[in-house]
């Protein structure tokens, strides 16, 4: 099967979606959707997706209790496990890990890769308020790098919300992307971990756009440069998740690295009306250089997965 790669879909395992009717969690906001791999395989046989790299959603398997946390990642990473071993042309998977508790995440990313031949990691764009560069997931960021590791960041709401009574996914999402993108930057993560490849939902937010506001952090920082922040800014790789419009896809890939962006439908929060909207923007952009379109929905995911070319 030759279709579309989705670098940003989601599972809710049964288990998972008890526990967060039980704790009152939701996505930010967002209703939960209903979920089965049956339907996500109907799903992607209608939008020409091949294969989806499942990954659990915000608010991700921490709430409160590190024990507790291990407990869920170890749950919904077997379940996914489960899924890419009946079906490995049609699922992929991210592997949850506990955070903020390190040591757990590191058990887990070991058990994930080692055991359960995951293709990678998510990480919610925060933790409690504490974004991606903190020092204390430094550990974390050499282990992954040790072991060449694709990361997706997903974004969660931040300990702050915007603006009352919208739900997070419309806007804090794209926001708190951005800000954990930016500081990873600026802490040295990305410099000092170039063997990580690190997935951006949303086209990054409002990243592509900024990029070179955000150079400015080299005059407030004596380590910084304008050409290294803007360097490693563009080490990120991108999906297109309810971002392939006409407005956002120009600041996208007048940005992006060559081989950089991905296609990505957010499925199942992003309804299916709703993403093939987005789909057929993709389609329909007069702007692709020649062989980017199918590059974006195959090409450029297989040099992150080889397994699926």
């Amino acid at each position: 099967m030759s279709g579309r790669i989705d670098v940003h879909q989601h599972l809710i395992p049964p288990a998972y979606r008890e526990l967060l009717d039980r704790n009152g969690k939701t996505a930010g906001g967002w209703p939960m959707p209903d979920w089965d791999a049956a339907g996500a395989i109907a799903m992607m046989d209608g939008r020409s997706i091949a294969t989806g790299i499942l990954s659990v959603s915000a608010p991700g398997v921490y709430f409160g209790e590190n024990a507790a946390a291990r407990d869920t990642a170890r749950m919904v990473n077997e379940y996914s496990a489960e899924l890419v071993k009946d079906r490995p042309d049609r699922f992929g998977m991210f592997a949850s890990l506990p955070l903020p508790d390190v040591d757990g995440a590191l058990a887990e990313l070991a058990h994930a890769f080692d055991e359960l031949d995951a293709d990678g990691v998510v990480l919610l764009s925060n933790v409690e308020g504490r974004y991606l560069g903190d020092p204390e997931f430094e550990p974390l960021w050499a282990e992954l790098n040790a072991r060449e590791a694709t990361v997706f960041v997903h974004p969660d709401a931040p300990a702050l919300p915007m603006l009352d009574g919208l739900p997070s996914p419309l806007l804090d999402f794209p926001f708190d992307t951005t800000r954990t993108a930016l500081q990873l930057v600026t802490s040295g993560i990305m410099g000092r971990y170039p063997r990580v490849k690190v997935i951006l939902s949303h086209a990054g937010g409002f990243l592509p756009y900024a990029a070179y506001r955000f150079t400015g952090a080299a005059l407030v920082d004596p380590g910084l440069t304008p050409e290294g922040v803007f360097a490693d800014l563009r080490r990120f790789y991108f999906d297109t998740a309810l971002s392939a419009s006409e407005t956002a896809l120009p600041a996208l890939l007048a940005f992006a690295e060559e081989g950089h962006v991905c296609y990505g439908s957010d499925a199942p929060f992003a309804p299916d009306q709703w993403g093939g909207v987005f789909d057929a923007k993709l389609d329909e952009y007069q702007g692709y250089r020649p062989g980017q379109l199918a590059a974006i929905n195959r090409g450029n995911a297989e040099g992150l997965f080889p397994r699926l070319r």
